[in-house]
């Protein structure tokens, strides 16, 4: 076989990979998430299998701790969360009774310098974003309740990804030992040899920056209840979690707060309290977390990481938001793979011709 066949076998290999998955993404997601968590946690079973433990023993003890922590802290977490909807719900009258009466002299103001033609101009333009904003918000739930997300593939979830995690835990190391057996064995050590990487780059960003988010939404939780600001857990515990994606996550939840701190009337005390746990947080996460637990030798770029997750989320919705960071660690590596090769090779230094 030349070469060329062989690039366009790959090629194709990998064409009718991407096919599969795009057609599968509505059944995958317990498979996937299985599939994660199995390969967050296979660090612990090689421990306790050095502790002396069989590997099935281990991976018992693994699944089941981890999945009856995951239970235990949402049935701590949802009566309080719920709690805390239903008092804002209730202050929502007062809320945009306060925000009416704040916005109250700038509309006179408005009033007095602007014509009634500009007047109604302003308003049917507000109008019409209205409209645009609650279209575009019925569409975000309707998709939400018909991509992949709706009762039975929760359902799925929460049955399924337990068996997946035991299972593929179970026969981690089978599952290394038969993928090795695959490769070709010419170019086996290369392969290999890319694989540990990608591994390093992938159990480096993954593993290190899941735990930078659960310390985050901790803090963010416990600080923003703690300043008063209603929904506090709740926007607290989204913007830790949402630290998976850098800096997205600290933005998104310092706006929400923001404004849920003018709704509530914006009282000085409220307003020092976001700002201090928010400085803590960004200090926490840039100059103790992130350089501790991730570092900086994973080579994956914020830049590359966000626009990873919007085109998996785009194309394979949240299956493709999954496979995104995995995604883009082998392509990250392989990428690097080929342009040392190019650096190296008289494509790039030439042929010795002047």
């Amino acid at each position: 076989m030349t070469s060329g066949q062989r690039m366009r076998f790959w090629a194709v290999g990998a064409l009718v990979f991407l096919v599969l998955v795009w057609l599968l993404r509505g059944v995958l997601l317990p498979f996937v998430a299985g599939m994660a968590v199995a390969y967050f946690v296979d660090p612990m079973a090689g421990r306790l299998e050095r502790l002396g433990l069989s590997r099935t023993a281990a991976t018992s003890v693994i699944t089941l701790s981890f999945f009856a922590l995951l239970v235990v802290a949402l049935l701590l977490l949802v009566p309080v969360i719920e709690q805390q909807v239903v008092t804002f719900i209730q202050r929502v009258p007062a809320y945009a009774a306060a925000l009416a009466e704040r916005a109250r002299p700038l509309i006179e103001e408005l009033h007095r310098r602007l014509s009634s033609d500009d007047i109604e101009k302003l308003q049917s333009s507000a109008g019409a974003y209205a409209g645009t904003a609650v279209s575009w918000a019925v569409g975000l739930v309707k998709d939400v309740l018909t991509g992949g997300i709706a009762f039975m593939s929760i359902l799925s979830l929460l049955i399924i990804t337990p068996v997946v995690t035991f299972y593929l835990l179970r026969d981690w190391d089978r599952v290394v030992e038969t993928v090795d057996r695959w490769l070709p064995r010419h170019h086996a050590e290369i392969i290999r040899l890319e694989l540990r990487e990608i591994d390093r780059t992938l159990a480096g960003f993954v593993r290190g920056q899941a735990t930078v988010c659960l310390v985050l939404a901790g803090f963010y939780g416990i600080g923003l209840t703690l300043t008063g600001l209603d929904l506090g857990l709740m926007i607290g515990l989204l913007t830790g979690l949402g630290a998976f994606v850098p800096y997205v996550g600290m933005l998104i939840g310092l706006i929400a707060s923001v404004c849920l701190a003018v709704a509530q009337g914006g009282a000085w005390s409220l307003w020092i309290g976001i700002g201090v746990v928010f400085a803590i947080g960004n200090v926490l996460e840039g100059y103790i977390l992130t350089p501790k637990l991730v570092g900086g030798r994973v080579g994956l770029h914020p830049v590359w990481i966000i626009f990873s997750l919007l085109a998996g989320g785009a194309l394979f919705g949240f299956v493709g938001i999954l496979l995104a960071v995995p995604a883009a660690s082998v392509i990250g590596v392989l990428t690097r793979f080929g342009l040392e090769r190019y650096m190296g090779s008289t494509l790039y230094h030439g042929d010795g011709e002047s």
